[in-house]
C-alpha cells in the first residue's frame, strides 16, 4: 500500500470509531492522518523499539487517528480498537499512556505533550542516543502559553532531535484559531523563536515526508502543516461542528463512499 492507500485506511478506521462511540472530535482526526501516517510509515525509526524514535500526540482530543495509525502500523492489536471511549473499554477518548503499546504520553489539557517531548529530546541528547522526538501540535494549542515557554526553551540547548508540526486548519472547537486569539504570522514568529521553519501541505505526504528529513542546522524543528479539519470526507471538510458532532449510520455510509 502507498501512503495514500494507508491514509485512507486509517480514515475509515477513525469513522468506525466515532460511529461505534458516538465520540466526538472527528474533523480534529481526519485532519492530521496524511502527517500521521508518513511519520509511521516512512519516516520513524522503532527497531529495536527500547531505542525508537518518539511521538507525542499533544492535541490528545484527536486519539482516534493515533489509535488508528497505531493499528494500521501493526504496533497495537486491531482488536483494541473495539474498545474505544467504551464503558469498561480499552482506549480512551484523550490519551492514557498506561492503555497501550505506541502511546507515550497521557494528554487532556493542551500544551503538556509538546514540552514533555521536549524533555524527551533533551534527555537523550544528554544521554548520547541517537533518536528523535516528534510533537504534534494543534493551532488552536498554540495559544497556549506553555508552547511559547517551551519555544524559546528548544533552541538555547540546541534541540536539533525535536520536531514539532503544528496541524494548521485554523479551525478549533469554537470559531476560526486566527480570529478567536490572533497569532499570525506564525512562521515568523517560529523564526523568530530560533526554529528551523518550514510551511507546507499538510496533505501532500511528499511535502510531509521531504519536511520531516529536512537538515534543521543544528536547530529544534517546526513544521507549519497546512491542513482542512475533517480531511477526506466532502461533508465534514472545514466545518466547526465536526468538532463535535457525532457520525450516525447514515452518515459513517455516505463516509465510506467517498473513501474507498
Amino acid at each position: 500500500m502507498d501512503l495514500i492507500d494507508i491514509s485512507k485506511s486509517i480514515r475509515r478506521t477513525i469513522i468506525e470509531l466515532a460511529h461505534n462511540s458516538k465520540g466526538p472530535h472527528v474533523g480534529s482526526s481526519l485532519s492530521c492522518v496524511d502527517i500521521l501516517a508518513t511519520l509511521y510509515f516512512n519516516v520513524m525509526n522503532f527497531e529495536p523499539w527500547e531505542k525508537r524514535d518518539i511521538f507525542i500526540l499533544s492535541k490528545a482530543h484527536a486519539a482516534m487517528a493515533l489509535y488508528s495509525t497505531l493499528a494500521a502500523r501493526g504496533i497495537i492489536d486491531k482488536s483494541l480498537l473495539d474498545g474505544y471511549y467504551q464503558n469498561n473499554g480499552t482506549l480512551p477518548a484523550h490519551l492514557d499512556r498506561f492503555s497501550a503499546k505506541g502511546i507515550e504520553t497521557s494528554g487532556g489539557a493542551l500544551g503538556h505533550g509538546f514540552n514533555i517531548g521536549l524533555g524527551m529530546s533533551y534527555g537523550f541528547k544528554n544521554n548520547k542516543e541517537d533518536r528523535k522526538v516528534y510533537a504534534l501540535i494543534g493551532d488552536g494549542e498554540s495559544q497556549e502559553g506553555s508552547i511559547w515557554e517551551g519555544a524559546l526553551f528548544a533552541p538555547k540547548l540546541g534541540l536539533s532531535n525535536f520536531t514539532a508540526i503544528t496541524d494548521y486548519n485554523n479551525l478549533q472547537g469554537y470559531g476560526r484559531a486566527r480570529d478567536i486569539c490572533s497569532f499570525e504570522p506564525l512562521r515568523s514568529k517560529w523564526q523568530a523563536f530560533g526554529w528551523h521553519t518550514i510551511e507546507i501541505d499538510g496533505h501532500d505526504h511528499k511535502a510531509i515526508n521531504d519536511a520531516l528529513n529536512e537538515d534543521p542546522m543544528g536547530k529544534p524543528k517546526m513544521i507549519i502543516a497546512c491542513t482542512t479539519k475533517g480531511k477526506g470526507v466532502s461533508f465534514m471538510e472545514d466545518q466547526m461542528v465536526w468538532h463535535y458532532y457525532i457520525v450516525t449510520d447514515e452518515l459513517k455510509k455516505k463516509a465510506f463512499e467517498e473513501l474507498r
